[in-house]
């Protein structure tokens, strides 16, 4: 049976969960705020299935793209809606074309972050844009098995652990599933987000941009907008203090430093990302509105992509340009020192050991430019 003795071991991707067939695995919430498999030794028959499917005990051999892109959606009003170049769009909307069904991240009524099906070309609109927290993934693996065996095509989009435990959960090859992941920072804690979100005034909002792209692709926003799309509140990425946590790493989750899913291990067949960098790889393709890398790592993902060329977006070739300026799509995120204090002053003080965060220490910025600059 599954047991979770080093947290750095579980990406809480839940296919332990849903796989097992006496049901006896539930997905408990830690103090930290995230999911990790819990067994009832009573009604386990030891069948071994859990430790099967799970990524970290049986983790992938690296995987080389066969081919990358610069892209950026032909739409604007998409790519401005997007995170980037608005690339996942047109894809999602290929497979519903073909009489297919998108997975993909939306809010709920309580802007939690969840796994949720698309039938239309309309609900693809909240799928859109980067959503930083780990998504409650449900029982989607199950759902997307009974779609695959009736035959209808599937787009499941997630993080690389989350593609990888759907590929394990499956078993098996799918001519009729495409894959889609991001290149990964890390997720951060659904707990620390939903009191986070408890203190912004939710009852008026309709939209939250977790990267509102109107003060420039490199220099966003975390915005709130309301039903009119009337700004209710914006703050410089940098200065917010959610995403500061987030960017320094201290609210991700445990196994985001020891990542099984980094070097397209997930084995998915499209990988997008924000292609930073841009400006020196590819300037005719920067314009400060967001460009995506688009990563073809099978014959079909790069079939599919080939497919939207000239039609709907716009493509420049550079196989793996852009490794230097986004780190992440390699190796797995840095654990600071200081994850453990936050963690430390959140229990004693609660959502205050995010909101009164103090400044890294000069040297703690000095190392980390350094480091990057290292890495390039």
């Amino acid at each position: 049976m599954i047991n979770i003795t080093d947290k750095h071991n579980c990406c809480g991707c839940s296919a332990c969960a849903q796989r097992c067939p006496k049901q006896c695995i539930t997905m408990q919430e830690d103090e930290e705020g995230f999911l990790y498999p819990h067994v009832d030794d009573s009604t386990c028959i030891d069948c071994g299935l859990c430790e099967k499917v799970c990524l970290c005990l049986n983790p992938s051999e690296p995987h080389e793209p066969i081919v990358s892109y610069a892209a950026k959606n032909n739409d604007e009003d998409v790519r401005s809606a997007s995170s980037s170049g608005g690339i996942f769009t047109p894809i999602a909307e290929s497979i519903i074309d073909d009489g297919g069904g998108v997975y993909g991240v939306q809010f709920n009524d309580q802007w939690e972050v969840q796994h949720a099906n698309a039938e239309t070309k309309q609900e693809l609109s909240a799928f859109r844009r980067s959503k930083y927290v780990q998504s409650y993934i449900g029982s989607t693996y199950k759902e997307i098995e009974k779609l695959l065996k009736e035959g209808r095509k599937v787009l499941f989009s997630g993080t690389p652990c989350q593609v990888t435990a759907l590929r394990n959960f499956l078993r098996k090859e799918y001519d009729n599933l495409i894959t889609l992941d991001v290149i990964c920072h890390g997720v951060p804690s659904p707990k620390i987000w939903r009191e986070y979100v408890a203190l912004l005034p939710t009852e008026e909002v309709r939209d939250i941009l977790f990267k509102d792209k109107s003060t420039g692709w490199r220099g966003y926003s975390f915005t709130l907008k309301d039903s009119k799309g009337n700004t209710l509140f914006t703050e410089r990425a940098s200065k917010n203090k959610y995403l500061t946590a987030f960017s320094r790493n201290l609210t991700l989750r445990p196994s985001c430093f020891n990542c099984p899913a980094k070097a397209s291990r997930s084995h998915s067949d499209i990988t997008l990302a924000d292609f930073w960098g841009i400006e020196k790889v590819v300037p005719k393709m920067d314009d400060n509105k967001g460009t995506s890398i688009v990563l073809c790592n099978t014959e079909k993902g790069k079939m599919l992509v080939e497919s939207l060329q000239l039609d709907k977006i716009q493509i420049d070739y550079n196989i793996y340009s852009t490794i230097p300026f986004n780190s992440c799509s390699i190796r797995s995120t840095q654990e600071p020192v200081e994850r453990k204090l936050f963690w430390q002053e959140y229990a004693t003080n609660g959502i205050k050991a995010l909101m009164e965060l103090p400044e890294p220490p000069k040297t703690s910025i000095i190392k980390r430019i350094l480091n990057r600059i290292i890495k390039r």
